[in-house]
């Protein structure tokens, strides 16, 4: 079995979860409290030292965008805490960090209003991830309903191959039911690198991208319309919202259990249902 297929096989099975109908918005929020809200993996110093490797021009944490620069530590960490639901403490050197699941739904709902109206429109729409294994599934079953309802999603630079310096393995862009994702040809890879969408964007211009990580900066970078999911230490996209360059981010943990996602796909439904149903 080719290995990329193999890794989809061992993917878990979607459940009752996945399948778009009604909840009440209070059993959504408590599910995402066990999954990618509530206290997250990443403590108050990982977030602040990821903010300052960010501010100090690390391309690892730029995401392949430009001018993220030009705040102050504590205005980036006030960014993210408004977009995660968190009071920031600034005097304090760790601690927990939260995410509201509230906060999470209502940007999931935006993103589902949006993606309706590209199914409404019959519009050109790539997804792709950097968590292969994290959020695939939210992704996966995301562009099943986006196919279902008219848009028409892409598949730019399938099996392109490259080769970065001296490495031992070429990189690739592959396909999971129709989400990008990067492989060394053997595995899938968590990457941050705006590569991959960079020479996805050289086949083919979407309308809109749904991404994240690398990905995601790479089209925002390219003028494309993005709509993304950014985790409380990885602010770049948080950033790039506050600048105006992009409307709608998601702030969550971006690598829990895959089927731990399932009311952001509920959220995210509701909205796609509701303009293009």
């Amino acid at each position: 079995m080719d290995p990329i297929e193999a890794h989809a096989a061992r993917l878990p099975a979607t459940g009752e979860g996945w399948i778009p109908r009604s909840h009440p918005r209070e059993v959504l929020a408590s599910a995402l409290l066990e999954g990618p809200a509530g206290v997250v993996v990443h403590p108050l110093d990982n977030v602040k030292d990821h903010i300052r490797k960010l501010l100090a021009g690390d391309p690892d944490k730029w995401f392949g965008m430009s001018g993220l620069g030009g705040l102050t530590d504590r205005q980036v960490l006030e960014l993210t805490g408004a977009a995660a639901g968190f009071v920031p403490d600034h005097e304090a050197s760790t601690g927990p960090v939260e995410v509201d699941p509230t906060l999470v739904l209502d940007r999931c709902e935006a993103i589902g209003v949006r993606l309706g109206q590209a199914c409404a429109r019959g519009e050109r729409v790539i997804l792709a991830t950097g968590h292969p294994v994290g959020m695939i599934l939210l992704y996966m079953e995301t562009a099943r309903l986006l196919a279902s309802r008219g848009a028409k999603l892409l598949r730019p630079a399938d099996g392109l191959e490259w080769r970065e310096g001296d490495r031992h393995h070429h990189w690739q862009v592959r396909y999971l039911n129709d989400v990008g994702i990067l492989t060394d040809k053997a595995s899938a890879r968590h990457t941050h690198a705006p590569e991959p969408m960079e020479r996805m964007l050289e086949e083919a211009r979407p309308d809109l991208v749904f991404a994240d990580h690398g990905f995601a900066g790479a089209a925002i970078e390219a003028g494309v319309e993005t709509v993304s999911i950014a985790d409380v230490n990885d602010p770049a996209l948080i950033v790039a919202k506050a600048l105006g360059r992009t409307e709608h981010v998601v702030v969550m943990d971006d690598n829990v259990q895959p089927d731990a996602y399932w009311p952001c796909f509920q959220a995210i439904a509701s909205g796609v249902v509701g303009l293009s149903g």
